[in-house]
């Protein structure tokens, strides 16, 4: 969730960052152009004045037959003038500037030579100036683009206009000013986006950090250790009031769990005991019996069991509620050693018990847990195969994990049957005639799962049941 709103987050200030700065810098480049635009417009009215005393003569075919006629003419002086402050303007300022009768021949230009564009702004400036009006602004200028300033205005001469003053500017200096102003605007853009960056971590993780906790206890609650609680503090209102209401929901859960076990393992005490007297009075009845009498035998059957039954619900309530005492473990000497305690057991059924792979490996376990876990599934191996077969254990360390597996040599379990294989009660209806309660692989997961472990079934390679306990090598 964090990948999630952290970008967003960043996104969306990064959005709002730019939606001001982009603006800002427009206004910055429109205001630096228009600054230009202003000193162009007061030049060429400063020319146009000059030009207006000029324009009433007939134009010179070129600027030499202009200055051959000045020590004829008096008014010719105004024309050198005109002439000189072009040449010094462009001189100075590097701007091309001329005064163009309507028809486009040039009163006086510098540099010489220079004539009206006959396309792009410099065109449309002229044409916009012989109709009476100084030329519009040019479009903006921005520092990737190596375009031109055009401004004209008209000379007007008794209400008519005679001719029009055009200047055309490079924008090199107007770009390089308008990056310069730039500059202080991109550095508080980027300054502005870090201190957003680390406003979007802070407020990412305040916003997620009860989720992490909640997370956490529920997992913690999933996997057995039900004290688990979330502390309800920091973050918003609504996730604090959903951890409490968590917390609230825990307790309960746990209230209730606790109440299912005493009440199992007191049902499973109390009936114990008048079983057993029962079972005393059923021998005694059944010794003042013809021997071999099948109704005192099938009812000690069904007492018996009904006595593992309850030895396995007081077994099983107790170890879903037992904290596991982890601890390094040599897992390889104690799967060896329950093998041992396991093989006179398998020797009276014909079945062969034997251990393989390391003799010595190290996992992170409870002893007294496993131990019991083991017998477990060591036992079921051992009642479902037949005179002749094979269990063998084996223990593996592979990555962070140590692995003690199981295979016996019964007839195994179908696809379906696998799914339910360790449920409470469960047993395979091919096998009902094997006695059992259905609650020893229950028990060897609940164990196991105090421990942080696992227990996984699947089919032999050629028959049987394979049955994996995975153990962490480590401390979590």
């Amino acid at each position: 969730m964090r990948a999630r709103l952290l970008p967003l987050l960043i996104v969306l200030m990064a959005g709002v960052l730019l939606a001001l700065g982009f603006p800002l810098a427009a206004s910055m480049a429109a205001t630096e152009q228009q600054r230009v635009v202003v000193d162009r417009i007061d030049d060429t009215a400063r020319f146009a004045s000059l030009a207006q005393f000029v324009a009433a003569r007939p134009a010179p075919l070129s600027r030499a037959a202009a200055e051959a006629r000045v020590a004829e003419e008096e008014q010719d002086e105004r024309l050198s003038t005109l002439t000189e402050e072009l040449d010094r303007y462009h001189e100075l300022y590097g701007i091309r500037a001329g005064v163009f009768f309507r028809d486009g021949r040039a009163m006086a230009a510098s540099p010489d030579g220079w004539r009206v564009p006959r396309t792009g702004e410099g065109a449309a400036a002229f044409a916009e100036a012989l109709a009476g009006r100084r030329s519009h602004d040019p479009p903006q200028v921005w520092p990737w683009q190596r375009s031109r300033i055009a401004v004209a205005s008209p000379v007007i001469r008794d209400g008519d206009v005679v001719a029009v003053v055009l200047t055309d500017s490079p924008t090199g200096p107007l770009r390089s000013r308008i990056l310069r102003d730039w500059l202080p605007l991109v550095a508080g853009e980027a300054a502005a986006m870090l201190l957003a960056l680390g406003a979007a971590t802070r407020l990412a993780g305040w916003v997620l950090r009860p989720v992490r906790d909640l997370d956490k206890a529920a997992h913690g609650i999933a996997t057995g250790r039900l004290a688990s609680r979330v502390a309800a503090a920091g973050g918003p209102p609504e996730l604090q009031r959903l951890a409490r209401s968590f917390n609230e929901m825990a307790d309960h859960v746990e209230d209730v769990l606790e109440q299912q076990r005493a009440f199992v393992a007191d049902a499973s005490h109390q009936l114990r005991n008048p079983l057993s007297a029962l079972l005393l009075r059923i021998e005694l009845l059944g010794l003042e019996l013809p021997p071999g009498h099948a109704d005192v035998a099938s009812v000690q059957a069904e007492g018996k069991r009904l006595a593992r039954v309850l030895d396995g619900l007081l077994g099983l309530a107790t170890a879903e509620h037992s904290p596991a005492d982890l601890r390094l473990t040599d897992v390889g000497a104690l799967a060896a050693e329950r093998v041992a305690a396991w093989r006179p057991v398998a020797e009276r059924g014909g079945v062969v018990l034997r251990t393989a792979g390391a003799a010595a490996v190290t996992g992170w376990a409870d002893p007294v847990a496993l131990s019991s876990a083991l017998d477990a599934v060591v036992d079921n191996a051992v009642k479902f195969t037949p005179e002749g077969g094979e269990v063998t254990v084996t223990v593996a360390a592979a990555g962070d994990h140590v692995t003690v597996e199981v295979l016996d040599g019964g007839p195994g379990l179908t696809e379906e049957e696998l799914e339910r294989v360790g449920d409470r009660f469960w047993r395979s209806g091919r096998h009902q005639n094997v006695s059992g309660s259905g609650l020893g692989l229950s028990i060897a997961r609940a164990l196991l799962a105090a421990g942080e472990a696992t227990i996984a079934y699947a089919c032999g390679e050629e028959r049987g049941l394979r049955v994996t306990i995975t153990l962490p090598r480590t401390a979590r």
